[in-house]
């Protein structure tokens, strides 16, 4: 049988002196290794996107992490600063094409910035600078740090005794996770139930209640050096697992 067929929305990015549709190399290994599918990614085209076609093949969806911010205007907010990047392509392609894959019931799994754009995409809002907000941890990276120290574990999070994250990690009551945001969830979208929570409170992952299929969203990078991490092995098995069900059941 096929191996079933991931879509993964890309980022405009600068290649040069070029605009480039772009998707880092971690997050394609780690549906083609991690989840066992085959990854197929996609041109951040906004409208000119047609949703139907790629639905029409996809078996399951996965949102990545960037560089840039979802725009604040998209829930209502003035971007607090403009300095920071926006990627408007991509908010315009992955809003609409995560509403539809949810809808389908096609796997979706969201991180980082595609756990932000998906709670945004279903009515939610964010905080535009976490480290400015009282009670609130400073969940950023250290940007001069090497590669292996920004993405190694940096704080806790606590499962959801109950919940679909707690259950494929085999019944874990908390993770060790890394950190590498500066924005995070403030209003979560009505219809989403959080999963896990860091300890200043702040929502870490979150699961579409009443989901047709697996759609659970992380705000952490478990694509980083996943064959090392266990509970990042389970994770994009799991939602592998969910998308051969899904082409099964076609």
């Amino acid at each position: 049988m096929r191996s079933p067929i991931v879509l993964v929305p890309a980022c405009v990015a600068q290649a040069g002196p070029h605009l480039a549709h772009s998707a880092h190399l971690k997050y394609v290994a780690a549906v083609a290794d991690g989840a066992r599918c085959t990854p197929l990614i996609v041109p951040a085209l906004g409208a000119a996107t047609d949703f139907e076609a790629l639905l029409a093949v996809a078996d399951g969806v996965m949102l990545t992490g960037s560089p840039s911010n979802v725009n604040a205007g998209l829930y209502g907010e003035t971007v607090l600063d403009p300095s920071l990047p926006q990627d408007p392509a991509r908010d315009a392609t992955t809003l609409p094409l995560s509403r539809a894959a949810i809808k389908r019931g096609i796997p979706l799994l969201a991180i980082c910035r595609g756990f932000q754009e998906m709670n945004v995409a279903l009515g939610g809002s964010l905080h535009q600078a976490l480290h400015g907000v009282p009670g609130m941890a400073d969940h950023r990276e250290r940007k001069d740090d090497p590669l292996d120290q920004q993405y190694a574990p940096s704080h806790r999070v606590l499962l959801d005794p109950g919940g679909q994250l707690a259950r494929l990690l085999d019944g874990a009551g908390e993770i060790m996770v890394n950190s590498l945001h500066g924005q995070g969830i403030n209003r979560l979208a009505a219809g989403l139930a959080v999963e896990a929570r860091a300890d200043d409170g702040l929502v870490e992952a979150y699961r579409v209640e009443g989901a047709k299929s697996f759609a659970l969203a992380v705000q952490w990078h478990p694509e980083w050096r996943f064959s090392e991490n266990p509970d990042s092995v389970k994770l994009f098995r799991a939602f592998g697992d969910a998308c051969r069900a899904y082409k099964a059941d076609r």
